[in-house]
């Protein structure tokens, strides 16, 4: 019997009602045999060497998870994190009554000549399907949606020829009790209810490259002075050393040109990875991302990180030529490895107690 993982992402809070929905999803899920459900830490939380991580990497094919990111966080989370697939359509989402209709506007936003990272990209033939725990308070709604995700790939299976006998049964059955998935179950899959993994993760904060958007203009490398960001062996842009960032700092996300810079944790949803349609998109980049204003403000939040770690502070590229001089110069040092910060910092942790108490 093939099957269909479905991921339950934890939130990082501790407030009651959050944590009674994911385990009502959970349950609810768990009902249908046709469904391979785990539960696992934050994704945001974990590095690439957690057991999360390990178990998301059996994984070969399409996958649904829900998570309390945004979808486009989660999934490029997932991407940072070597878990790499094609963006799968949802209808579930926290904007879903113009869901549709925004997502063709923001492809016509991003319809021009620019050669976007992800065209580089060498992506597995597989889905993945992020939904957002923020959309519904009502676990039957997140069920609805996995089993018509399960029953659309099951159709896909007889539509390409790859369906079998009994797999065109159940198909033709009532989707609620019999849509299936389309992957073998896998070791840490296939058991019965559901299977939990535990992993000791800790608070983290580190930008997350949506490659498409990105094109690979470096300037978030260049404006950074904390060592996080490197390039590949192809001079791709990437998140070289995560826990470098610091916490709370945003800076990088508002230079960038492109609005290709998430931080799944913070406060503004712009930054943060929410779907905005193109109207929006547009006072969100002249405000928050890649113009004057934004490059002051993001420069201005860069130095107080700077100072906070008993460095000088630098400021913007400057209006002389000399003063743009140094600025680049103070860029290309920048390039040099940095070697990863290890000491833990008593006020984020204090802020982390914040956050999770879920105010």
């Amino acid at each position: 019997m093939t099957r269909l993982p479905v991921i339950l992402s934890k939130g990082q809070s501790r407030n009651p009602e959050k944590r009674g929905l994911e385990e009502a999803v959970a349950a609810q899920l768990a009902e249908h045999d046709q469904l391979d459900v785990i539960v696992m830490p934050h994704v945001y939380d974990l590095t690439p060497q957690s057991e999360g991580y390990q178990a998301l990497s059996q994984i070969a094919g399409d996958f649904v998870i829900i998570s309390w990111l945004y979808s486009r966080s989660c999934h490029w989370v997932l991407d940072r994190n070597g878990i790499r697939g094609n963006v799968g359509d949802v209808l579930l989402s926290q904007t879903q009554d113009d869901a549709l209709d925004d997502d063709d506007e923001l492809e016509d936003e991003l319809d021009d000549d620019k050669t976007r990272v992800i065209s580089q990209l060498a992506l597995p033939d597989r889905k993945i399907y992020s939904l957002e725990f923020g959309s519904s308070d009502a676990p039957a709604d997140f069920v609805d949606e996995v089993l018509r995700i399960a029953a659309q790939a099951d159709l896909m299976q007889w539509i390409e020829g790859k369906a079998n006998q009994e797999m065109l049964e159940r198909f033709l059955e009532p989707v609620n009790d019999t849509a299936i998935g389309v992957h073998d179950a896998l070791p840490v899959l296939g058991q019965a209810g559901v299977t939990e993994v535990q992993d000791q993760g800790m608070r983290r904060w580190y930008p997350v490259i949506d490659f498409s958007r990105c094109t690979n203009c470096m300037e978030c490398i260049d404006f950074c002075l904390f060592g996080v960001y490197g390039v590949d062996k192809a001079d791709t842009i990437l998140v070289d050393q995560p826990d470098n960032c610091r916490k709370g700092c945003p800076a990088c996300s508002r230079v960038c040109p492109e609005n290709a810079i998430v931080f799944p944790q913070h406060k503004t949803p712009a930054i943060a990875g929410a779907p905005v349609d193109a109207g929006a998109l547009k006072i969100d980049l002249s405000m928050l991302f890649g113009a004057p204003d934004a490059q002051n403000a993001a420069a201005r939040e860069r130095d107080e990180q700077l100072m906070l770690a008993g460095r000088a502070p630098v400021g913007t590229a400057g209006e002389t030529e000399s003063e743009k001089a140094d600025f680049a110069n103070i860029s290309m040092d920048r390039r040099q490895p940095v070697a990863q910060s290890t000491n833990s910092d008593r006020l984020d942790s204090l802020i982390d107690d914040l956050d999770a108490l879920d105010l």
